[in-house]
């Protein structure tokens, strides 16, 4: 899964990204965060098309809100969960990331965006936790608590690069609040990510300057909308490191940081 972005993206690449001088007026609130934790649903930088050649650049709320909850109660128990009427605890339900292999299938709260709202999430780097388990002294067998060491993985030679995304405009029936939120589009884990992601499996479904203009400008089918939302990058492709377990309090939380005894990855 994806739930810690990166979006820190120089003046120079976001001119280049997005050319058009204008949209530095809100570049640094909006493209100067290198981790973003999913879990704070929080504002994140999207491109959406606006016609069949270009695009938007806008903020949306990371966690895709279906269009059925009436309410922010009602979408702060299905995102923190809640206990009903007979003290039973209902788990939350976690839509930072959407499974690209069900995006289709019918009933699926994300069917009808993957349809008709598809974006792209940008992102300068994403985080990930590997689960190692060390060994008995005694027995030689794996103990059953894992040491969790977290990475930082990108794009070789990009500096920022496309997930896939889908969007759901969501308003309050009660207080007319309006907002548009997404989830990432996940994969299966290629070879690397096997090693990093090593309990779920999982990766966002990253996606190169063709493919991603086909995923928001195309008039694709649902097959080739499934092709897309699977799409498994190359493990050579990316780039990957070791970073300090306290990453998210560092001023640099990209910093690569060494661990004795890790074992390196293998591509």
């Amino acid at each position: 899964m994806c739930y810690h972005n990166g979006q820190k993206v120089t003046g120079n690449e976001f001119i280049k990204l997005k050319n058009l001088q204008k949209e530095l007026l809100r570049y640094e609130t909006m493209l100067n965060n290198p981790l973003i934790n999913g879990f704070d649903y929080g504002l994140s930088a999207v491109l959406v098309p606006v016609n069949e050649d270009d695009f938007d650049l806008v903020q949306m709320e990371w966690g895709f809100i279906p269009a059925y909850l009436k309410n922010r109660d009602a979408v702060n128990k299905m995102r923190f969960g809640y206990k009903d009427e007979n003290g039973q605890f209902k788990p939350p339900l976690t839509t930072l990331n959407a499974k690209g292999e069900e995006l289709l299938k019918p009933g699926k709260i994300y069917r009808d965006a993957a349809l008709h709202r598809r974006c792209l999430v940008l992102s300068s780097g994403f985080y990930e936790w590997r689960h190692v388990y060390p060994l008995n002294k005694k027995t030689g067998q794996p103990l059953k608590t894992a040491n969790k060491f977290p990475y930082y993985i990108g794009v070789k030679n990009r500096p920022y690069f496309f997930m896939a995304g889908i969007y759901q405009p969501w308003t309050d029936r009660e207080t007319g609040e309006h907002v548009n939120t997404f989830a990432i589009v996940t994969t299966d884990a290629n070879k690397v990510m096997q090693q990093i992601h090593n309990t779920k499996l999982r990766m966002p479904t990253i996606l190169d300057d063709n493919l991603a203009f086909n995923w928001i400008f195309g008039s694709p089918d649902e097959n080739s909308i499934q092709q897309l939302a699977t799409n498994q990058i190359s493990s050579t492709d990316l780039s990957a490191y070791s970073i300090a377990k306290n990453f998210k309090e560092s001023l640099d939380p990209t910093e690569p940081y060494k661990y004795e005894g890790l074992e390196d990855l293998v591509s």
